[in-house]
């Protein structure tokens, strides 16, 4: 007699993925390896173009995961940022999040169409595709070498701002090749993602607060679910709402982590347990997705480009940006090399393969090949940097 379902073999797989995808991040701390390229790793070895243990092509699948993963990681993002430091570089970091993706993107998409020939609107994907920045990848790869709270604060709040800006350009871009938009539609757009989704919020982080600290309960355990339910709920609204998930989510997070005392703790440890959950299982999807054998192919265009986005675009944006806000030029060399790519841009990555665009797969072969080196090259060098230009915690002066 045999019980088995037909998930046992799903539960099974997933369980070996998992630990050892943790087994192998732990060995890659030990040597200050970046743990997203781990997870990816694990996932390109075991697919369908690698040991073939998983298969695994369905790019509206991992586009459906890679989105809740990241619901996940931004609220946690939210939760751990105190309003007093968000509010400190509320105007870099949202220079730097809009008119800096705006201006990295018109850098990347100049340089793939002046180099390689790629036409305009795959140029403009791709620019805007590898327009944000991943926190986690930064701070991950600074390692025992804490920045200064204003460095650390404007870092992750533009990371945390900048990927609304992202899936606007992206989505606006997509919708230009298949039925055209106009201006003043593309201002419509824009202004109900920033402008919604920071309201909801800010509404739903606010009326999330206000349930959560009337809740009476002998089980904590209830409230770290409820909190989570308060970061899903604000994305849900503002999704329906046309307006940025993304940016509602994050947002949430920090009211509900300031206006939420009761069981602060026990909610910050759960959150932070549930994207790493997410960002393993976000990754090795992506991984699992990629073919590796393609990635040769598109190797010239990806290394362009990385330096294009590396040496060019991100320091414009940052000197663009910055240099109004009385920033060192010491400040400016950091921010400029520690612009990591992670995550988001590969997520973004799956809209042209769910598009249909035709170009969507090199699209995704060149930006997942621009986030292994980005990732490769300053993940190994920005905590150098940081000690050489003299920028670590215990020399800020605040």
């Amino acid at each position: 007699m045999h019980s088995a379902l037909p998930v046992d073999a799903l539960v099974l797989a997933g369980a070996l993925l998992i630990l050892a995808g943790v087994v192998a991040a732990s060995l890659a701390d030990r040597f200050h390896a970046p743990a997203l390229l781990v997870f990816l790793g694990v996932g390109m070895v075991v697919g369908d173009d690698g040991l073939g243990w998983v298969r695994f092509d369905d790019a509206r699948l991992a586009q459906t995961v890679s989105v809740i993963a990241l619901v996940v990681i931004l609220f946690d993002g939210g939760l751990a940022t105190p309003p007093r430091e968000l509010r400190s570089v509320a105007g870099p970091a949202a220079a730097l999040a809009l008119a800096g993706t705006a201006v990295t993107t018109g850098v990347v998409a100049l340089g793939a169409h002046a180099l390689f020939g790629i036409g305009w609107t795959t140029a403009l994907l791709l620019g805007a595709i590898v327009g944000p920045t991943d926190a986690a990848a930064v701070f991950g790869a600074l390692g025992r070498v804490p920045l200064p709270s204003r460095l650390s604060s404007l870092l992750e709040a533009e990371s945390g701002l900048n990927d609304p800006m992202a899936v606007l350009l992206t989505v606006a871009v997509l919708e230009s090749w298949r039925s055209g938009v106009t201006v003043g539609g593309l201002a419509v757009f824009a202004a109900q993602q920033l402008v919604g989704g920071a309201l909801v919020g800010a509404l739903v982080g606010t009326a999330g607060a206000w349930l959560l600290k009337r809740l009476r309960s002998s089980n904590a355990s209830l409230f770290p679910v409820a909190a989570l339910g308060v970061g899903a709920l604000a994305y849900g609204v503002a999704t329906q709402l046309a307006a940025s998930g993304f940016l509602a989510v994050y947002l949430a997070g920090v009211v509900v982590g300031h206006r939420v005392a009761r069981h602060r703790r026990s909610i910050r440890t759960f959150h932070e347990a549930a994207a790493t959950m997410a960002q393993i299982g976000l990754f090795l999807v992506l991984g699992l997705l990629v073919f590796p054998g393609q990635l040769p192919r598109v190797a010239g265009k990806a290394v362009g480009i990385t330096l294009v986005l590396v040496l060019v675009a991100r320091p414009a944006a940052v000197l663009s940006c910055l240099t109004w806000f009385r920033f060192r030029r010491a400040e400016l060399a950091l921010v400029s090399w520690t612009g990591l790519r992670g995550a988001v841009p590969i997520v973004l990555a799956t809209f042209p393969l769910t598009a249909a665009y035709p170009d969507g797969p090199l699209v995704f072969d060149v930006v997942f090949f621009v986030v292994l080196l980005s990732t490769l090259v300053q993940g190994a060098t920005v905590a150098p940097l940081a000690r050489r230009l003299g920028l670590r915690a215990d020399a800020d002066p605040g």
